[in-house]
């Protein structure tokens, strides 16, 4: 018996399989316009810039540096288009953010035309983009040497805050009788801002470096103590129950019952305290130390140099968003039994 599809009709092998390869050859080829949309505020805002001319009153010789951030930054964007085409996932992030990144350049630009173009505002304070990526050009080398300070004091301030908090919210979380005792200091005590302690801070510790550490875990300190004791103490009492009937040890309650089921709360005491460390890491770096960005951007404020000080902002800024991102990278994976459950 023949059972071939032959001579049924509209049945065509050859038109059928150019059909299958077309399918299968253009399948993941697509293409997003809103990906385009970085790109065309790029090219309004070099635009701009190349054509209209400069203030008579700006009186800073021009320097080429933001036509040049501006034509890179285009061929990154035009480049990455094109690959979008072929990569879905790129796509998809792509068009994701693209609105957002032409808003942001083509505010960056309209920055461009009130400072340089059209001088509305002084230029002492407000320098034009070209002033601020030349600061990076000129002067990265003792930019980085800041960072790389300022990173140091962050980092010891940090871990010694965080770990204290966590222990400090596990003893109050846990026990009735830490709770009694610690938490009407922590009340009254925690509230006050880290800067406030600068004279005590002075008169105990002897280096400035020390000091600066001090402070920085004193604003890591407070929020994760409490979250952490929140955490701790809004666990169902029937996993401490189930624990406890089947031998488990305080200890051992609370390292495998307690603060996972906390950790949420932990991870939020630990973002409010980064948060935390930036705001007084200015502050905590005018106290006798030599180095970091916060010292870096009060010598450069005295010094009128407003241009230096917007790019120690910007650095500033990118680091607190690398260090948040890391974080959330790193609760997501210690968290990744909550995926699911709760809403990220």
């Amino acid at each position: 018996m023949d059972l071939s599809p032959i001579g049924v009709p509209g049945y065509h092998p050859k038109k059928t399989g150019k059909n299958l390869f077309s399918a299968f050859a253009f399948s993941s080829v697509s293409f997003n316009w809103r990906v385009l949309l970085p790109v065309a505020s790029l090219g309004i805002v070099l635009t701009l810039h190349l054509i209209l001319p400069v203030h008579a009153n700006y009186r800073p010789k021009l320097l080429p540096f933001f036509s040049n951030f501006i034509f890179l930054l285009l061929i990154l964007y035009s480049a990455a288009a094109i690959a979008s085409i072929f990569s879905p996932v790129l796509r998809k992030k792509l068009s994701f953010k693209a609105g957002f990144h032409a808003t942001g350049y083509l505010a960056l630009g309209l920055y461009d035309l009130i400072t340089l173009k059209f001088n509305v505002i002084p230029y002492i304070y407000f320098p034009a983009p070209e002033r601020i990526i030349s600061v990076f050009a000129e002067d990265w080398l003792f930019l980085l040497r800041c960072l790389v300070y300022s990173l140091r004091l962050l980092a010891g301030g940090f871990i010694t805050g965080a770990l204290l908090g966590v222990f400090t919210g596990t003893l109050i979380g846990w026990s009735r009788r830490f709770n009694y005792w610690i938490m009407p200091f922590i009340r009254v005590v925690g509230p006050i801002p880290s800067t406030a302690w600068i004279p005590v801070a002075l008169v105990v510790f002897f280096e400035p470096t020390s000091a600066s550490i001090f402070l920085i875990a004193l604003g890591v300190w407070f929020p994760t103590t409490v979250l952490t004791s929140s955490g701790i103490m809004n666990v169902r009492k029937s996993y401490f129950e189930v624990s406890s009937t089947l031998g488990a040890s305080d200890l051992r309650m609370i390292l495998t019952v307690a603060l996972p089921a906390a950790a949420p709360n932990i991870f939020t005491g630990l973002f409010n305290g980064t948060s935390a460390c930036f705001l007084t890491l200015m502050a905590a770096e005018m106290i006798g130390c030599k180095f970091g960005i916060g010292w870096y951007i009060n010598w450069q404020r005295e010094m009128l140099s407003y241009a230096n000080v917007y790019a120690a902002l910007i650095i500033i800024a990118v680091t607190f968003s690398c260090l948040i991102g890391l974080q959330f990278k790193i609760r997501n994976k210690v968290l990744a039994w909550q995926k699911g459950t709760i809403r990220w």
